[in-house]
């Protein structure tokens, strides 16, 4: 109580001096005459006793008492009309987690200052918050219409983050397409505006009412990006028709980001060879957009075409330097330096590679430029010195114990040491029972050892523990159909894996594979070139190659085998294949 009386006698003498400002302001300098040349002094509305109301209201809520301070301010609020006393107001009622005082306040700032977009978006902001969405409408339509004509459209796209938050969010995609119906078919917001109503609809798990949205949205406008932008996320979310609203707009020209992020798309789909095309015309149309560089490489790299690779690397490494946030430059010319590590490395540049592996600055990339190094110490033929050099790595984490332990896995394995590399994660394997990928990739090693057995048990035990674990189907389906065993129940389970990941041009080749074994040539045909115009890959031109020599078109299998050889000299299945048949190239 008496620090209170203390504080009060501060504000009243504080109030004092305000009074005194007040009068030494109203009253001219000595010694200024009517016609100086200084401008007439601007004075504050805040008087002695609005000083004061403010102050003591400041006290209450500092003291604990929030609500009378809040009762001052908001007083004060209105009489004086100020914008920033009722924002205080609002504010020391959220504090206080009073939602009803922060609505009344908001409210009480829409009726003195309604043309106050901002006091509209407080009401309409708390009225969310409140889960009061029916009572949202108005302030909505407010929202919108407040904003100047040029702004429109932008209002309307900021709409779906208000609501957010929302529980029900049936509920308010219904109201915020209430509170659109005049700007849906207007040309200015049409686009916006369905795009909007489309986000609402997403937001409320109707991807059917979305997608109509989205084509509403790019028939307002073709040009319009936010249709284009919602289409690509329903492709995310698996939903084909939605492409065609991309394609269309990527008919005119497009922003290179937006055929960027198509690109991506098409790869997270797997869809390589479409996504390399997006890509290419990213580089021509756009030198220097950084990204598609970035990506056109690391695709040539899995497509085993070093030398483009390296070109597209290093011009990404140019135009990176130039700018861009600090922290995402550095792991993105990480990925560029371990690449061309790697290049080097499978050219025997063991000198090169090391000179791209000391470029690389980002903390997060040490680990993965040591475990390049254990790389190139194994092709020089020392195995035990690089397993030491990956063993060495920190292991702050789980996450980090794992990229250690399958880190010295894929170099075991590189190095043709499966039974070592199979001991290690077995040993891991024991002590996480249930991890699907270390199942799975002990499965595989369990195969290179030829204990068939051991591998189908691993598969089965990963299929019970995690169903749709597709890889594992079609690893074991396709093993059946190489050692040409159990044929019908190999078809069965390479189809359960294209049920999982429809389109998969690996699991497409093994369907084409087991048809080919079963003796459907014309079946395994068009399958097998399916899958090889989806994915040119090394292997499936192995089986395509040997299913067009079965038929007779001799001339092209042995084109397909070429180019086979091309993308990947050293390719174990298609090296094998060709001795096998006798075929020399």
């Amino acid at each position: 109580m008496k620090r209170f009386h203390r504080l009060a006698a501060v504000a009243l003498a504080a109030a004092a001096l305000a009074a005194q400002a007040q009068v030494s302001a109203d009253t001219p300098a000595a010694g200024n005459g009517s016609d100086s040349a200084s401008p007439p002094p601007v004075n504050s509305n805040l008087d002695a006793e609005l000083f004061y109301e403010l102050l003591l209201g400041e006290l209450n809520v500092r003291s604990g008492e929030p609500g009378a301070g809040y009762s001052l301010v908001l007083d004060a609020a209105r009489r004086t009309r100020d914008s920033q006393l009722f924002q205080r107001a609002v504010e020391i009622a959220l504090q206080s987690r009073s939602g009803d005082a922060a609505l009344q306040a908001s409210r009480a700032w829409q009726q003195t200052l309604p043309e106050s977009r901002e006091a509209n978006r407080y009401v309409l902001q708390i009225l969310i918050a409140l889960n009061r969405l029916n009572d949202s409408l108005e302030p909505l339509k407010n929202e919108v219409g407040l904003a100047p004509p040029k702004d429109r459209a932008l209002a309307i796209g900021a709409i779906p983050r208000h609501y957010a938050r929302a529980v029900d969010k049936k509920l308010a995609a219904s109201v915020v397409e209430q509170a659109l119906t005049d700007y849906l078919g207007n040309p200015a917001t049409g686009s916006s505006a369905w795009t909007t109503v489309g986000r609402m609809r997403l937001a409320a798990a109707d991807t059917s009412g979305a997608l109509d949205a989205v084509r509403s949205g790019q028939a307002m406008d073709p040009r319009a990006e936010g249709p284009v932008l919602l289409a690509l996320e329903l492709m995310d979310l698996k939903v084909p028709q939605a492409e065609p609203v991309v394609k269309k707009y990527l008919e005119g020209k497009p922003l290179p980001e937006l055929r960027m992020a198509y690109a991506r798309v098409l790869l997270d789909a797997q869809r390589y060879a479409e996504a390399s095309g997006q890509l290419q015309v990213i580089t021509a149309e756009k030198p220097d957009f950084a990204e598609a560089w970035l990506v056109q490489g690391t695709l040539q790299m899995q497509d085993n075409q070093p030398a483009a690779a390296e070109t597209s690397f290093k011009r990404f490494i140019e135009l990176a330097k130039a700018g861009g946030p600090v922290e995402e430059r550095s792991r993105a010319l990480a990925q560029a330096y371990l690449s061309l590590a790697q290049i080097a490395e499978q050219r025997k540049d063991y000198a090169g590679a090391e000179a791209w592996l000391n470029r690389i600055d980002n903390p997060q990339a040490l680990a993965s430029a040591q475990t390049r190094r254990a790389s190139i110490l194994a092709r020089q033929g020392k195995l035990d010195e690089a397993r030491r050099l990956i063993r060495g790595l920190p292991e702050r984490n789980p996450a980090e114990a794992r990229s250690k332990l399958m880190a010295e896995v894929q170099l075991l394995r590189d190095n043709k040491q499966y039974q070592s590399a199979y001991e290690l994660l077995r040993s891991a394997q024991e002590r996480s029972p249930t991890d699907s990928d270390l199942l799975y990739d002990q499965a595989m090693l369990a195969e290179k050892l030829g204990n068939f057995a051991e591998m189908e048990r691993l598969l089965r035990q990963l299929i019970a523990i995690k169903p749709d674990y597709h890889h594992a189907y079609n690893a074991l389906g396709y093993s059946l159909a190489e050692r040409g065993v159990r044929l019908p129940e190999a078809r069965d389970l390479i189809r359960k894996a294209l049920e999982y990941a429809p389109g998969d041009p690996f699991i497409s080749d093994s369907l084409g594979w087991v048809e080919f074994r079963m003796g459907n040539q014309a079946e395994a045909l068009r399958i097998l070139d399916s899958a090889y115009q989806s994915k040119p890959d090394p292997e499936i031109a192995a089986h395509l190659g040997e299913v067009l020599w079965a038929l007779g078109q001799r001339e092209r299998a042995v084109a397909i085998w070429k180019e086979g050889l091309l993308l990947n000299a050293n390719n174990e299945a298609l090296q094998e294949t060709l001795k096998r048949l006798r075929v020399k190239l």
